[in-house]
């Protein structure tokens, strides 16, 4: 179903008990709200929590900002490494507005947040922008974005720039494959054949390679979020693998560090992806950090 939401169409999955705790779910860059898989939303909702996840603006199905234009991102990376200001047609702050405004078209007071990777960084500006709203806070593969951090390998990085652009579904099943590869758990490599259903999947849905990167724009403009880090006083859970290629360990340690009272779940061989294997972990880190 879409919602409108900070004055825009979002689309929103919205499942179990219509009385239980609201659990919402935030994906990353590029990434569509199927991302989050349905076996860890049902282990949430056997919890009796009512689940809701949505595609963040201009991916999936919700409303895209293609007048914007496609943003040069040499040139943004350039005045980032110099330190000068990145402008972006809408901000990380700006998605979180998003988020809010489906809290409040679904007439929800307060939700247990857990966000991945950029959905983690818009978290952050929602659990400091609304304290109130925001019950618990469970962040996944994330940071802070503090400029000191490790960033990603440079192969993984071409990976991820590599995006083909033209509607060719092959080109961008293909690509998505890749960077799968790129990412995933060293010590819980996906099976191949559904590896490549949830790719085609998320292909066949929506393929919006412009708005991932603009995305990326709102990520590199918003820059480090330390400052924002010590205001957010909800029970909060950093999530992490040891082996993620694409935000080292460092950037959640760094978290945890700057978030006060945050506890941490470190895991051995986990790379940037939600592996089948570690569902049961995952639901019960958010579950339990939620009942604290």
């Amino acid at each position: 179903m879409q919602v409108e939401a900070n004055g825009i169409a979002i689309e929103v999955d919205d499942q179990g008990p219509r009385d239980g705790p609201v659990v919402m779910l935030i994906m990353g860059l590029g990434m569509q709200l199927i991302a989050w898989p349905q076996p860890l939303v049902q282990r949430l909702i056997d919890e009796g929590f009512r689940v809701l996840r949505f595609d963040n603006r201009d991916i999936g199905l919700s409303q895209g900002f293609d007048h914007t234009g496609v943003p040069n991102m040499a040139l943004a990376g350039l005045r980032h490494a110099l330190r000068l200001p990145v402008h972006s047609p809408y901000t990380l702050a700006d998605m979180a507005r998003d988020a809010l405004g489906v809290l409040d078209a679904l007439d929800i007071a307060r939700a247990h947040v857990c966000g991945a990777s950029m959905g983690g960084m818009i978290a952050q500006h929602l659990a400091a922008q609304a304290p109130d709203r925001v019950a618990s806070l469970t962040l996944i593969m994330t940071s802070g974005g503090a400029r000191d951090l490790p960033q990603p390998g440079w192969p993984v990085r071409r990976a991820l720039m590599a995006r083909p652009m033209r509607p060719d579904p092959q080109a961008a099943l293909k690509w998505v494959l890749h960077v799968m590869r790129a990412i995933g758990s060293p010590a819980y490599p996906a099976d191949p054949a559904a590896m490549r259903q949830r790719a085609m999947a998320s292909v066949e849905r929506a393929w919006r390679p412009a708005g991932s990167t603009r995305q990326l724009l709102a990520v590199v403009a918003d820059g480090d979020r330390s400052a924002l880090l010590p205001h957010i006083h909800a029970p909060t859970l950093v999530v992490h693998g040891t082996d993620d290629p694409l935000v080292p360990l460092a950037c959640g340690q760094d978290l945890a560090r700057r978030i006060p009272d945050a506890r941490t779940d470190f895991i051995p061989g986990m790379g940037h992806d939600l592996p089948d294997a570690l569902l049961p972990r995952l639901a019960r880190d958010i579950v339990d950090n939620a009942r604290r």
